[in-house]
């Protein structure tokens, strides 16, 4: 077993297996208060993180019995000012997701004030405290890590001696927040929060996250030194703190990303794989030029060891890498395939590359979108249309007056619409219209016709709200009665697990529960990314290579996704567009591929390939077949370069460099 450089313990679960351990243990601090005839005093966070456990609790107490008649819970924070009736209110969200679904005492409930006075709140802060402190101190305190490593709201700059506060929030945990309430602008400046002695106070303290948007500033939390800048490392301080972490958001973490640093480690291909190319990039030589001294001076001896020198080693890692590499003539052709799309451009964003490679290969698709997007359409959007349908009714003389009224009662609600207010249903339809519209015109970039775009609308989605409802049996309902219908060889879904709202998990959820139900042969399973951040080479199982003119056309499709242009509603922490995303990754991903000293192409997308949840077998290209390399290179400056008719190439050696892709210097 690796050993690693973590300040705090850490423990790394599949994202339900954290929702049920911490649920169970929440639920055995509970009981031992119970049995000591005292209250069990709990702090509790909000966010996208807990959902899960506080899903979990509700089903213990109503299955099991657990019983919160003797819970005091101290909630970490309240955006201020903020009434408590707002949807965006952590008042609402504790109700609407724990408080109201459990037997706890309503006076029990404690959560800042967002909305008293600015010349109490002083007051207020020190009341919680003393409150807190009156109870005995909190006994189990669970905590949530934003993007600037803040716990709570403690933001950079936050000392170990801080107690309850109003605080000025974060440029960055505001624009984290502006999804929610649709706009950065909506979005308060301030909050009162605990403070971060408030919390370390605590006698066992609880940090979650997942995704591997969270990796980064968990690597810095876990084994960087305390840092008020990043609030979260004061926790390494604490006696009986555990970091619970899904295997995305451990992705950075010393142990996980490059284990042959801190200890021994139990080699096979995968992380062979991983090693050679980390090593290849460290020293920055390609995989064949790489000698005996690189591995013994970066920590790889034992793997060294395991093939006598370094050339044997970098043969076979070159040779899996190459077997990777999968042209229009390599990929699928005359099957039936399935993408699922969770938002209405993912299929574009993603895998556009691909999906046209796939339709020219004569596959039968069928382009699932899962949910409608309608969220993620802004209101002048909305206008627009409406202007047009007014137009549209005057110049062919629809005048019975529905329009008309139809888009009165539309521009009415729009006018005196509040930041973040749920959309009456005709404005949620026509969002929903004009999503479908686009994604419907991107696969017709490609040839594809609108019968193949078939829009599912999971009813997870359609709350009119940013965040959620879970997985039901509906929506697996929806979803398996598409695979039985269709009896898919071949299935593609999202695995981006970075998305800020978790729509893309959620989504992957539906078809995962739906593929366990269904009666049909396992299909392959293909997961992608894109929209947040791409597959690394080392854990792609297929690396589709695309020319200049596949990527212009790809973009072209994104662009069909006119409501998303210029600005996205939900862009993550990446301000550009999704093209300038796609670009950037798609030909970032060659200039790897090429820097490894593989084939060079214009721009790539990577997929993990899985049925049954195993890898594929892929046959390994040799070495041998692959011709002079250099050769190669040269002959991508004729003509023919990259259209599969380059001379003096045979056999496996002409697949690898034909794949749809320029190969030009």
């Amino acid at each position: 077993m690796a050993q690693s450089r973590e300040r705090v313990p850490v423990q790394i679960l599949e994202h339900d297996q954290i929702a049920s351990t911490l649920a169970q243990r929440i639920a055995g601090v509970i009981r031992a208060a119970n049995a000591e005839g005292r209250p069990a005093v709990l702090g509790l966070a909000t966010g996208s993180t807990p959902i899960g456990i506080y899903r979990e609790l509700i089903r213990m107490h109503r299955d099991e019995g657990l019983d919160f008649g003797n819970v005091v819970s101290f909630n970490l924070d309240e955006y201020y000012p903020m009434a408590s009736d707002s949807i965006h209110s952590y008042h609402r969200y504790m109700w609407e997701n724990l408080f109201e679904h459990i037997n706890i005492p309503r006076e029990n409930v404690n959560i800042p004030q967002g909305d008293i006075p600015r010349e109490q709140v002083e007051d207020h802060c020190r009341q919680y405290e003393e409150k807190i402190r009156g109870l005995g101190g909190v006994d189990f305190q669970l905590l949530g890590i934003g993007k600037t490593g803040h716990i709570g709201f403690n933001e950079p700059g936050s000392g170990v001696e801080s107690r309850t506060r109003l605080i000025a929030l974060d440029t960055v945990t505001r624009r984290d927040a502006a999804a929610d309430f649709f706009g950065e602008d909506n979005v308060p400046t301030e909050a009162i929060t605990m403070g971060v002695a408030s919390i370390l106070d605590a006698r066992e303290v609880a940090l979650i996250a997942t995704g591997e948007h969270k990796a980064a500033v968990i690597r810095r939390a876990v084994e960087g030194e305390p840092d008020p800048d990043v609030a979260a490392t004061y926790l390494q301080t604490h006696p009986n703190a555990t970091f619970y972490l899904d295997p995305a958001a451990a992705a950075e973490l010393t142990r996980v990303k490059t284990p042959w640093i801190v200890g021994e480690v139990q080699w096979n291909r995968e992380l062979e794989i991983r090693a050679v190319i980390w090593l290849s990039e460290s020293v920055g030589k390609s995989i064949l030029r790489l000698d005996n001294y690189d591995y013994r001076e970066h920590h790889l001896s034992s793997l060294l060891a395991r093939y006598g020198s370094a050339g044997p080693l970098n043969g076979e890692v070159f040779n899996a890498l190459i077997s990777k590499i999968r042209g229009k003539s390599k990929l699928p052709q005359g099957k039936r395939i399935v993408v699922f799309s969770p938002h209405p451009d993912d299929d574009v964003i993603s895998m556009g590359g691909i999906l046209n490679k796939l339709h020219h290969n004569s596959n039968e698709i069928i382009v699932a979108y899962q949910t409608s997007g309608n969220i993620a359409v802004f209101d002048h959007e909305v206008r627009r249309y409406l202007d047009f349908l007014n137009r549209f009714g005057r110049d062919f003389d629809l005048g019975d007056g529905r329009i008309e009224d139809l888009t009165g009662r539309m521009e009415s609600f729009l006018d005196n619409k509040h930041p973040g207010q749920v959309d009456i249903p005709e404005v949620q339809t026509i969002k929903q219209r004009i999503r479908e519209a686009e994604a419907v015109s991107g696969i017709e970039t490609f040839g594809m016709r609108k019968e193949q775009a078939c829009f599912l609308k999971l009813p997870f989605y359609q709350t009119g709200k940013v965040r959620k409802d879970a997985i039901g049996p509906e929506d697996v309902r929806i979803t398996l009665e598409l695979l039985e219908d269709h009896k898919p060889e071949i299935v593609f879904v999202a695995g981006d697990l970075s998305d800020p709202h978790g729509t893309h998990r959620m989504c992957l959820d539906a078809v995962m529960r739906a593929l366990a139900e269904y009666s049909g042969d396992a299909p392959e399973v293909w997961y992608y990314r894109g929209a947040w951040q791409e597959w690394p080479v080392s854990e792609a199982d297929v690396l589709v290579p695309l020319s200049e003119d596949e990527l212009s056309l790809k973009i072209l499709a994104i662009y069909k996704h006119q409501s998303q242009k210029d600005k996205a509603p939900f862009p993550g922490q990446d301000d550009r567009e999704f093209w300038q995303r796609v670009e950037e990754r798609n030909t970032g991903t060659a200039r790897i591929v090429d820097r490894l000293g593989l084939p060079e192409y214009f721009a790539m997308e990577a997929y993990v390939v899985r049925r049954n949840g195993r890898p594929l077998e892929v046959e390994t290209v040799p070495t041998s077949a692959l011709g002079d390399r250099s050769r190669r290179r040269r002959r991508s400056d004729f003509p023919g370069a990259g259209t599969g008719s380059q001379p003096g190439l045979e056999g496996d050696a002409a697949e690898v460099t034909e794949l749809g892709g320029q190969t030009t210097r």
